[in-house]
């Protein structure tokens, strides 16, 4: 399978690294000529142009860094788009939007999957992260073997669509940890606890999250870098408030999670690094949240493995 990637940065540049170390036929594209000179370094084709990778790939992956500029792509696209063409959705967007290009794709015999991913750049990097893929069983199949190249655990979510539903609920789930990681650090400190030993106090209880065990390491490092910034969560959770909205649930925490990262945007710009949404309460405070010890980055300690589909598990009808 011959595959184009659009989109080389913070996430898609792993992505699209894990299908070159593993021997992929395969041909990029982004705005950044830096960031296709590296890979064509690297052994890459350079794809030209969107319209080009579509005509003269098997399948091709996009990961952008929103519903527009995925669907200003795809409408490149599509002149090339035919039986057998495959198009991987793999960015965080809009169920609706998804949906509509799919349909776009399928009226002239492509194939479309929404496959975002979620676990953090480091997993992204290893080739571990996870996969969600929302298209119908015979298009899974098809494109299996290519995911689990990119991700350990590959999940089929339902029907197109699906797995972006899943994708915002989970990064909104991820960005109200992320908001009370911060306030309980900051709420450790000013009551006089060492922040090394409330770091492993919430590890090892109830409390601790996968965000505590890799954010609240480079909020407490200083470095508060995941390669992701405050503009990215805040189109993340407007996505999950705007399923909210459309399946008619009044929601309390959402709300407030918007009105937040709105501030920290406000306070230190969109591209400020997400983590740093603790710094509202370092300066309310006076405290510098920070402690000896911790890493700068996360860097994923599992060695790559092959991935394999998540197969949900249901009890059998008596």
């Amino acid at each position: 399978m011959k595959v184009g990637f659009i989109g080389l940065g913070n996430v898609g540049g792993k992505l699209a690294g894990s299908l070159l170390r593993n021997g992929f036929d395969l041909a990029v594209h982004d705005l950044n000529s830096d960031l296709v000179d590296a890979f064509v370094a690297r052994s890459a084709k350079a794809g030209g142009s969107a319209a080009a990778l579509m005509e003269e790939c098997d399948a091709v992956i996009t990961c952008l860094p929103s519903p527009a500029a995925s669907a200003r792509v795809l409408d490149e696209m599509l002149p090339q788009v035919g039986p057998g063409k495959i198009w991987l959705e793999m960015s965080t967007t809009d169920e609706a939007e998804v949906k509509r290009l799919g349909a776009e794709v399928a009226a002239r015999g492509g194939m479309a999957v929404d496959c975002p991913v979620s676990g953090g750049c480091h997993r992204a990097d290893s080739g571990n992260i996870s996969i969600f893929a929302g298209c119908d069983r015979a298009a899974f199949e098809t494109v299996l073997p290519l995911l689990t190249v990119m991700g350990r655990r590959v999940l089929h979510t339902g029907p197109l669509g699906s797995a972006s539903v899943l994708k915002v609920v989970t990064n909104y789930l991820a960005t109200a940890n992320l908001v009370s990681c911060a306030e309980a650090l900051v709420v450790s400190k000013a009551a006089g606890m060492d922040l090394n030993t409330a770091y492993e106090a919430i590890r090892i209880s109830s409390g601790t999250s996968f965000v505590h065990e890799t954010e609240s390491q480079v909020i407490l490092n200083g470095s508060r870098d995941i390669s992701f910034t405050m503009d990215l969560v805040a189109k993340d959770i407007g996505l999950f408030q705007q399923v909210a909205d459309r399946a008619g649930v009044p929601l309390d925490i959402s709300p407030r999670l918007i009105e937040i990262f709105a501030d920290g945007i406000e306070r230190f710009g969109p591209r400020e690094l997400s983590p740093n949404i603790i710094k509202r309460l370092e300066e309310a405070t006076g405290l510098d949240i920070r402690a000896p010890g911790f890493p700068a980055q996360m860097v994923d300690d599992e060695p790559e493995a092959p991935g394999e589909e998540v197969v949900v598990h249901r009890q059998a009808a008596e």
